[in-house]
């Protein structure tokens, strides 16, 4: 952490160059309103366990007050960093950060289920976190300093390798919600030009899974075949020959991709993510076994209202009726004391947030800057979507923190260090 004079030099220096004129204040509110709104509701899950100040370090809200001091202290130095600095050291972070995943296999600690934690001195570590930082920097790099054009295979399966080696890593620990964090990085993808049919794909191969689950594979044949057949009886003379071959081709891949969800379902996926796909989808009801989570997190949301029960005063917070309230259920919170006012509010704020720097990375003439600023939007959209849709039950739940609000020190930091790289690549744009 800076000492509290080279923070003040810093802070100066930022002035007397006039960076401090130029950077997305709107962002750096945002940023810091939903923090400190993430403080007051972490705080509001602990009150009955301990009426400690939310400054005091012993406490959770009180490491996650610090990690934000400390985190707003290294906002100035990495302000200074020069962006092209951070494009060379790119390669260089990506591979430090994937041996610290790999060292998790043999130094790190097990967690509600998942090696994904180092334990140092009482704090823990989640590497998971930082190598999406880390991973969006070297897929810029790689589509910037090496002028990759994304539509050739050679270059396309240099990327796809950059982003699936970290997801296959952490996936085996297991924790799937960090890993489909990467799946977000697809949509940058797409907007530096890859083919939009490797997205219809993408969302065909969900359907199908879903489907498959649902209805069985028969169900995906017969429909696969009444598709063909309404392909050849009634549209073959309006579509060209050279467009029939592809569809054919993804058709009969979804077919073959079928026959394989069962084995994908029941030997990669373990009992609990099983569990919580067949609750989801209607399969099984279990209010008290494996749905209790999300249950109670409806619960809670729902008993809020229209203006919710006030700060401090939700029951099902204060009866901890809902397991991991200040992490990966934390909007059950804001559900319950802040109302359905409260709850659209914040999803309005991470709204404007992500739309805000989607519009400010399509300023950037870098492509380096310009695709790390994409990457950090999808990384946050994908946490944002997925944790608030499993807390309504409208996604199995995975594990995944709300950016800036739920309670981790790792999140918080990995989150502010990608928003203050970003907002580094604002303030310095050429146009």
């Amino acid at each position: 952490m800076n000492t509290p004079n080279q923070f003040l030099e810093n802070l100066l220096k930022l002035m007397n160059n006039k960076l401090v004129f130029r950077l997305d204040w709107m962002s750096i509110l945002l940023y810091v309103s939903l923090v400190v709104f993430g403080i007051i509701n972490i705080y509001s899950t602990r009150f009955s366990e301990s009426n400690l100040p939310f400054w005091d370090i012993g406490s959770p809200v009180g490491k996650q007050f610090w990690t934000f001091i400390l985190c707003l202290s290294a906002l100035p130095a990495i302000l200074f960093i020069k962006s092209n600095l951070l494009e060379r050291l790119s390669y260089i972070f990506y591979v430090i950060s994937i041996i610290g995943l790999i060292g998790l296999f043999v130094f790190g600690q097990t967690i509600s289920g998942a090696t994904s934690w180092y334990l140092i001195g009482g704090l823990s570590l989640q590497p998971s976190e930082f190598v999406k930082i880390t991973t969006a920097m070297v897929v810029a790099s790689n589509l910037s300093s090496l002028q990759t054009d994304i539509k050739k295979r050679k270059h396309l399966f240099q990327i796809l390798f950059l982003i699936s080696l970290p997801f296959f890593l952490i996936i085996l620990q297991p924790d799937a919600g960090s890993a489909l964090v990467f799946v977000g990085i697809f949509f940058v993808l797409i907007r530096e030009g890859l083919d939009l049919r490797f997205l219809y794909l993408f969302i065909g191969f969900i359907l199908v899974f879903i489907l498959t689950l649902l209805y069985g594979y028969f169900f995906i044949s017969i429909a696969a075949l009444i598709l063909i057949f309404f392909f050849y009886l009634l549209i073959k003379r309006l579509v060209p020959k050279t467009k029939k071959l592809p569809f054919l081709i993804c058709l009969g891949i979804c077919v073959l991709f079928s026959y394989s969800v069962s084995f994908i379902f029941n030997s990669v996926f373990e009992q609990r993510h099983r569990d919580r796909f067949n609750i989801i989808l209607g399969l099984e009801t279990d209010t008290r076994g494996i749905g209790y989570n999300i249950n109670q997190s409806k619960i809670a949301i729902g008993s809020g209202g229209f203006f919710g029960k006030g700060f401090l005063n939700g029951t099902q917070t204060k009866g901890a009726f809902v397991p991991e309230q200040d992490t990966d259920y934390i909007f059950s919170t804001i559900g319950e004391e802040w109302g359905f006012i409260g709850s659209s509010l914040l999803v309005l704020l991470f709204t404007i947030f992500i739309l805000r720097i989607i519009y400010r990375a399509e300023k950037h003439t870098s492509i380096y800057s310009r695709v790390f600023s994409h990457a950090f939007a999808s990384i946050l959209f994908m946490h944002f979507f997925v944790n608030i849709g499993m807390t309504l039950g409208l996604v199995p739940t995975v594990g995944i923190p709300l950016p800036f609000i739920s309670n981790g020190g790792s999140s918080l930091l990995a989150f502010s260090f990608m928003l203050f790289i970003y907002l580094n690549f604002d303030a310095n744009r050429l146009n």
